[in-house]
């Protein structure tokens, strides 16, 4: 995995003053160094500059970049970041073609396919990437984001000049360009988050490449266009046939994600997604005589404290001792204190340049950098849930009758701290309902859906696109931080593709949570592993967590804190004192009363240490 970053203008000639935006090239690689510690490089043409940060896993000697090539004359280079995995088919496809390779990396392979193809070559990549490609011959700039949106893309427009990065930081790193939030910033800020509206980068003027999509940019201006998109159409196969479809694409996606130069583990928590991923990489590697690392995560005295709930119904270490013991890997249990996770709050907020998860983010972020000191790539069980129908909305009646996203029903929460004319300003409902009727009337519909089957894919699509993203982009940034690639098998576009058509009665059989995907892993995991019910991601149940946190938040109240420019004081002295619920959670299933707190404090070091310029007119 990399960071990537650059520039382009069709008229301007950089090159007069190559000195200067090489500088900024530098910059802009130089605060996105930790997505890629082992390399950096630029390059500048006449009409566009790229940046790049390496983190070496594919072709160790040969991959660097900026990549440039220039057959027959016509310049093109590449700046990418990502794991393309199916590299050896196209490889041999552009051979057969006429085409030489002079590495076994797989950026050589995107930019030969860009030079055969055009913009046309995206269509033909099975991986997660961020890429721009300069072609020179042509004076055109080419943005590409994956189709699930694993890899980040941001930019912004300055006239006809635009600016790119892997990360927001990488913008902000031109002069020019500083961090400011309007009306519609905090509310994605204080309505919506930690969840983005798709392409909305929060900062003013600042958008996202949006999933599956590319962005051409020459003299005749700027074209957006998706280059791939799903599609409703009739399920046909018999349910034991989309078993053995499912438990196909499944394995094949962790096999092909398996692809590296360097050694990889996987995140195990004992629940049927990463038990199922470890499954299938400790069968690989065994095969080659080696051993699969496993690593699994809990909090500091949650043996003592946790509280099951409906949300959280079991711990996950008795389970991931099981399966280590199963497939024979060589186990590491990770923890983390309240303290350290408290502590991490500002360093989740530096990795995402934004507000986050609160401590379900900073945790993982502690316990990517454990991983990162002796590993580079992870392969993770994350996305199973939206794609398989595996969280508490797609089976409870309140959240799915609910018009409004189902893992933030309660607005009342967010408002209850917020200062009446703020919140007034926000309008928070009216923007929420626009958001979430947008969203909605782009559900691929298909016309011979029940209206309880209609409903269903209008809650996997909200999940696809908002949910998943969220957590698409906390796994990201919390790893990359660390300089770790943290791969997700489950986002294979053919999974999801497949998936999105196969109706509930099949996913959810016998109205078993997943049952398609249990039955698609048969073989392959203990019973009682194969049969668990879910549970999420742990948190802690330390009450100290909460006084660490009100601690913090005493101090900001005295202090010149920018958040309480927003906030209501005498209610937030209120909630300080008052009993926080655990099992209620105010976004997803893991953020309930002590994240509020988190919450707030990560939004106060977001506004103060970017000097972010708040604009209310």
């Amino acid at each position: 995995m990399c960071g990537i970053a650059g520039f382009y203008h069709p008229h301007k000639n950089y090159t007069s003053q190559e000195a200067h935006y090489k500088d900024i090239l530098a910059s802009m690689a130089r605060v996105q160094r930790r997505r890629g510690p082992d390399d950096s490089g630029v390059w500048l043409s006449p009409h566009a500059g790229l940046s790049h940060v390496r983190l070496s896993i594919i072709d160790l000697a040969g991959g660097r970049q900026p990549m440039v090539k220039s057959p027959g004359g016509r310049t093109a280079a590449i700046a990418y970041n990502g794991e393309l995995y199916n590299t050896e088919e196209l490889r041999k496809e552009l051979l057969s073609l006429g085409h030489t390779f002079l590495t076994s990396s797989d950026t050589e392979v995107i930019l030969e396919s860009y030079l055969e193809y055009g913009p046309d070559f995206a269509e033909r990549l099975n991986g997660i990437f961020a890429i721009a490609i300069a072609d020179a011959a042509n004076n055109r700039l080419c943005l590409v984001r994956d189709r699930a949106g694993v890899k980040p893309l941001f930019y912004t427009v300055r006239g006809e000049e635009l600016f790119f990065a892997s990360e927001p930081k990488g913008l902000f790193a031109v002069p020019e360009i500083v961090p400011q939030a309007d009306k519609e910033g905090l509310n994605e800020i204080f309505s919506l988050g930690p969840a983005r509206t798709p392409g909305c980068g929060v900062f003013r003027n600042v958008r996202e490449v949006l999933p599956g999509h590319m962005l051409l940019l020459s003299p005749e201006g700027l074209r957006r266009e998706a280059f791939w998109k799903l599609e409703s159409r009739p399920h046909t196969d018999s349910f034991e046939r989309t078993v053995e479809k499912t438990a196909f694409l499944v394995r094949d996606a962790v096999r092909r994600q398996m692809v590296s130069d360097v050694p990889i583990c996987t995140f195990l928590s004992g629940g049927l997604d990463s038990s199922l991923v470890s499954s299938i990489c400790a069968g690989e590697l065994k095969q080659r005589g080696k051993i699969l690392d496993t690593y699994a995560f809990d909090f500091a005295g949650n043996a003592e404290n946790f509280t099951a709930n409906s949300f959280q119904p079991s711990q996950d270490r008795p389970y991931a001792d099981e399966m280590a013991e199963y497939l024979g890997t060589r186990h590491h249990h990770l923890e983390c204190t309240s303290a350290v996770q408290a502590n991490c709050l500002a360093d989740s907020v530096l990795a995402h340049d934004l507000p986050s998860m609160a401590d379900v983010d900073s945790s993982l972020l502690h316990f990517c950098s454990l991983v990162a000191k002796d590993h580079k790539v992870a392969l993770t069980g994350e996305c199973a849930d939206e794609i398989f129908g595996g969280y508490p909305w797609f089976h409870r009646e309140e959240c799915f009758t609910a018009r409004t996203f189902p893992w933030s029903m309660d607005l009342s929460p967010r408002k209850f701290l917020l200062k009446k004319e703020f919140a007034e300003y926000l309008d928070m409902d009216g923007y929420v309902n626009a958001a979430y009727a947008r969203s909605l009337a782009q559900t691929p519909r298909l016309p011979e859906d029940t209206p309880e089957e209609a409903r269903r894919r209008e809650i996997s699509w909200l999940n696809l696109t908002w949910f998943m993203q969220t957590l698409l982009n906390r796994m990201d940034r919390t790893s990359m931080y660390s300089g770790l690639e943290a791969r997700v098998p489950f986002a294979d576009h053919r999974i999801i593709e497949y998936l999105w058509n196969v109706p509930w009665k099949m996913k959810a059989r016998g109205g078993v949570e997943k049952e398609l995907l249990r039955q698609s892993a048969r073989g392959l995991l203990p019973e009682d592993v194969l049969r668990r019910k879910k549970s999420p991601y742990p948190k802690t149940y330390d009450r100290n967590y909460e006084r660490i946190l009100a601690k913090k938040i005493e101090e900001r109240l005295e202090g010149g804190s920018p958040v309480m420019e927003f906030i209501d004081k005498k209610k937030l002295r209120q909630f300080l004192t008052s009993v926080k619920d655990y099992g209620k959670p105010w976004y997803g299933q893991l953020m309930a009363g002590p994240q509020i707190l988190a919450y707030l404090l990560q939004i106060d070091f977001w506004l103060e240490h970017y000097g972010v310029q708040v604009i209310t007119a």
